[in-house]
């Protein structure tokens, strides 16, 4: 069996990826299993400057996944620079995809080139999709013309393939998409987290002290699964597939949608082995659906017409 894709020219052994924010900078996770099993990761969300992040309590489970509002926090670029990619470089030997995040289009520009001159980085995933920090993030990625923007920005300062992290919480993803493709970008990974709440019966206070912070897990799969399969269609650049993915069933049916590779999140919060298994998984999920290539099933959805 085939697992093997090529993401923006990048040679892959599989389309599981960890997503950002879910597995650090590799090196935790290195310590349980060998993560050079993944066909890549996104490391932890990067920005320019160091962050703190969002108060406590930041994050919390609910029914169907979790709500998140940890707010990017990261050492800065010049220490994961300095510091994360030299440990993460002694336990993962293959090319990794660097997430990063702004609060301005020269932020995107100055994080995303610096990190273009690391031999380890294959890929730099610009988020203008988080919605967990105040004026940065998704800011840039609910208007057609603010993602391109910043798209434009990075292209023009970096040589790596750029994809596009794109958010959920708009009437038309696909003009997204399509706008960040015509400003240059190599790929599109969508989804980011959707915007949600909840509220504590006894304190009658949100639960998370951001009040509002990112919806993710199993719950969100066919919003993530519909938009996939939409922008997959309007662009011809590859997509990357996300949203409450947790088995090789659902890395099947993300690529039937049209995802060339696959990200995944919040399982890997509940499950630290959910990579590891999902890949263990897989072949045996290509058996049962009469699967031999993987390369052959991207966007076979779209081909589907009812008789």
């Amino acid at each position: 069996m085939e697992l093997n894709v090529n993401l923006c020219g990048i040679s892959l052994d599989n389309p599981v990826i960890p997503a950002s924010g879910t597995f650090g900078y590799g090196y935790e996770y290195a310590e349980i299993y060998d993560i050079n099993c993944l066909g890549t990761f996104s490391f932890k969300g990067t920005t320019r400057e160091p962050r703190f992040g969002n108060p406590p309590p930041r994050i919390a489970e609910c029914e169907g996944g979790m709500i998140n509002a940890v707010g990017l926090q990261n050492p800065g670029v010049e220490k994961v620079i300095a510091e994360e990619l030299p440990k993460l470089k002694k336990c993962f030997h293959k090319p990794v995809m660097a997430n990063v995040s702004g609060f301005s289009v020269e932020d995107y520009a100055y994080t995303c080139e610096k990190l273009d001159k690391e031999e380890q980085v294959g890929w730099l995933e610009v988020n203008v999709s988080c919605p967990n920090v105040h004026g940065g993030g998704m800011s840039f990625g609910t208007q057609p013309e603010a993602a391109a923007e910043v798209t434009r920005a990075v292209k023009a300062v970096t040589h790596k393939p750029v994809i596009v992290k794109l958010s959920p919480n708009v009437t038309d993803i696909v003009s997204i998409a399509k706008a960040c493709e015509d400003a240059g970008a190599d790929g599109i990974s969508l989804i980011n987290t959707m915007l949600g709440m909840r509220i504590n019966l006894n304190t009658r206070n949100p639960v998370i002290a951001n009040k509002m912070g990112g919806f993710s897990g199993p719950a969100i799969f066919p919003v993530a699964l519909r938009m996939v399969y939409q922008v997959s269609q309007a662009v011809t650049i590859p997509v990357v597939g996300m949203g409450g993915v947790s088995s090789a069933e659902d890395v099947i049916e993300m690529m039937l949608a049209g995802a060339t590779a696959v990200e995944v999140g919040a399982a890997n919060l509940i499950n630290p082995f959910a990579c590891r298994d999902i890949l263990r998984d897989l072949p045996v999920a290509m058996k049962k659906y009469h699967i031999e290539n993987l390369k052959e099933i991207i966007g076979g959805a779209h081909e589907w017409v009812r008789t």
